[in-house]
């Protein structure tokens, strides 16, 4: 049985298959993304999205979609489906769809009359090229495929529309042709495994609609441009494979790279290797760099989400190796103690406080999976403690720490956590102060830093930071804790302090050095569990506060003032569960399972075989945002690492 299957009855039905997208990425930049129909409703939707090195590789949609056609007795049935306005939806392709499935790579399988055609999708590995293979599985009468591509050749955040700058022509090539819509970007080949006839008929398709961008607030129409259209015979048990790549290739070579390419993809067969797979697909080697993409379909590499997400998308499955790789490469882009937390190599933005202390969080990760410690000062003390004393001396956001020890980060009109959300020039949770996660990492990577420095007998180094460590601790309870309340204040600024109830001190209970007693990560514990714990992760805000939003949509303004104000957030588990086995330890497994299990029918759900970024506060806690999210999909890793480590450490 396919782990990953939906049949006719589920993909004829269009409010069930356009709610669920399927991608695929190519481990260098590239990706293919759409809906499991095939229809797109985004504009991050296309079957062939690639990094342009001109634009500082900012990814651009090059082809679009691609229309089938089977041709029988002059009887023509249209497999492609796009939607126009009025919920009109041209052609209607999705009634001949049989089935679909993905446990290896995109598999849709139509029957049309006494035709019954299997059509299968693959990006080649670290290429920027689709394959997509079509067998003629049964037919009792002579058939004939044609394939209409629709062309975009534009940024994938933005649209287009027919114009007169497009260059509308296009050249022969071997099976097939080659199209430059615009000088400044590469060209698309497109070109089929066997010998076609390409029938030339420009024309624009106007006012294709992605109502997934019109619910999002955003432009929603677009023009698609079709050169024309490939026809081609087949016979029942052949196989054709059609190519859109940004470089020519030997069509005689297709159906072999096909082959091996289909042999490199990981299976899809349990909920386990979905969220293995899924974990592949963020890391992204270019230009001698290896790097983690935040999610997918929409976000570049972030700092924060990198050094968050990664132990859980390679220690977790036992790749230290691509750890190290992406851990060097960050530790390359540092300036001044700060890691690039957004924008692109030409423009970045250091404007993440918790970024570095994630880096020694993430380092000491991979400290405790490989028992190594002694080298790692060696290799890696010079950016530690370029950090430390950064941000003891103070860095760029009025970063500093303070008399009392504790890390103060913040000016007028920037969010450096992250709860970054800003409207309008203004963060929507203005934590200007010292927040409790930044100061519960300080406190841990202080503590890190000097075991390290300790196991490379660092004297130097230990007797400049030991008595901070103590200060820290003390200063941490004295300002965070109140024994009443019985959790910590979210941040505090001067005699300010903030006891609105979120998870942000859940971190405090999970890490390996906290100044908590046992009492109180129990008692924060119990609060996270009460108020914020959901089936698909922790709200961020409790639904008692009057400023609690439990539905996460609305145009960009909106969305933004919702998203940590009861929103849900998947990678936040990882943290509440290895504080919970911490306390409860072997009694807290079943606990802990429980939450794992109840994640796989999101398999099916949203992004097919992965996970989300963020979910609605109320139930029944829809997925919303990135489809395919780097930190959920780490997160549930870790966990399922930490519960492995339970059953093989049980008494």
């Amino acid at each position: 049985m396919t782990y990953l299957k939906f049949d006719s009855s589920q993909l004829v039905n269009l409010e069930y298959s356009l709610n669920r997208e399927i991608l695929s990425s190519n481990r260098s930049g590239s990706f293919s993304c759409t809906t499991i129909i095939g229809c797109n409703t985004r504009k991050y939707h296309g079957l062939l999205i690639c990094p342009v090195e001109k634009f500082d590789r900012e990814r651009f949609v090059f082809l679009s979609s691609l229309d089938e056609t089977v041709i029988q007795h002059n009887s023509e049935f249209n497999l492609g489906i796009h939607k126009y306005q009025g919920d009109s939806y041209i052609p209607k392709g999705n009634k001949y769809v049989k089935d679909f499935e993905a446990e290896k790579v995109a598999t849709t399988t139509y029957r049309v009359g006494d035709v019954i055609l299997k059509k299968e999708s693959l990006l080649v590995d670290e290429e920027e090229q689709i394959l997509i293979k079509y067998t003629l599985e049964d037919a009792n009468s002579p058939t004939k495929l044609r394939f209409r591509p629709f062309l975009a050749f534009r940024n994938m955040h933005e649209l287009t529309h027919a114009n007169m700058n497009a260059n509308t022509k296009i050249s022969k090539i071997s099976n097939g042709i080659k199209s430059k819509l615009y000088s400044d970007l590469p060209s698309l080949y497109l070109q089929l495994s066997k010998e076609c006839e390409f029938i030339q008929v420009p024309d624009w398709y106007f006012n294709i609609e992605y109502m997934q961008e019109l619910e999002r607030g955003y432009d929603f129409k677009e023009d698609l441009f079709v050169p024309g259209y490939f026809e081609v015979n087949i016979k029942k048990g052949e196989s054709i494979i059609f190519s859109a790549s940004l470089k020519e290739s030997d069509p005689t070579s297709f159906k072999t790279k096909f082959t091996s390419e289909f042999g490199k993809c990981a299976p899809r067969d349990s909920y386990k290797n979905c969220l293995i797979n899924a974990a592949r697909q963020f890391i992204v080697r270019q230009n001698n760099k290896t790097e983690v993409i935040a999610g997918y379909p929409w976000f570049g590499t972030w700092g924060r989400d990198t050094f968050i997400s990664l132990p859980g998308l390679t220690l977790a499955i036992d790749d230290p190796k691509t750890f190290l790789a992406v851990f060097d490469t960050m530790v390359g882009k540092m300036m001044g103690g700060l890691f690039p937390n957004m924008g692109n190599d030409k423009s970045p933005a250091f404007n993440s406080v918790d970024a570095p202390l994630w880096f020694f969080w993430a380092l000491q990760q991979y400290a405790e999976y490989t028992n190594s410690y002694a080298d790692l000062w060696e290799k890696y003390g010079k950016p530690m403690k370029d950090i430390l004393k950064g941000f003891r001396d103070g860095l760029p956001f009025n970063i500093k720490m303070l008399d009392n020890g504790l890390i103060y980060a913040g000016t007028t009109g920037k969010a450096l956590t992250w709860m970054d959300a800003v409207i309008y020039g203004k963060p929507v949770t203005p934590r200007i102060g010292c927040p409790v996660e930044i100061n519960a990492l300080w406190y841990n990577a202080v503590n890190f830093a000097l075991k390290l420095a300790e196991k490379a007998d660092d004297k130097s180094f230990i007797k400049s930071w030991k008595k901070i460590t103590e200060k820290i601790a003390a200063s941490f309870i004295d300002e965070f804790w109140d024994n009443e309340k019985g959790y910590l204040a979210d941040y505090i600024n001067g005699d300010y302090k903030d006891w609105s109830v979120r998870p942000n001190m859940i971190i405090a209970t999970s890490l390996a050095y906290s100044p908590l007693t046992d009492e109180m990560k129990k008692s924060i514990i119990d609060l996270v569990t009460s108020e914020l714990l959901t089936a698909r992760g922790l709200r961020t805000l409790s639904p008692k506060n009057p400023n609690y939003k439990g539905v996460y949509e609305g145009d960009q303004a909106t969305r933004d003032a919702i998203y940590h104000q009861g929103t849900v957030w998947p990678w936040l588990l990882e943290h509440y569960c290895n504080g919970y086995l911490k306390l409860y330890k072997q009694s807290g497994v079943s606990h802990v399972k429980k939450i794992l299990d109840g994640f796989e029918e999101e398999m099916t759900l949203h992004g097919i075989g992965t996970l989300s970024e963020i979910y609605n506060g109320d139930p029944p806690h829809l997925g919303k945002g990135t489809i395919s999210q780097a930190w959920s999909v780490s997160a549930l890793l870790q966990i399922w690492k930490i519960l492995e480590q339970f059953k093989v450490n049980k008494p």
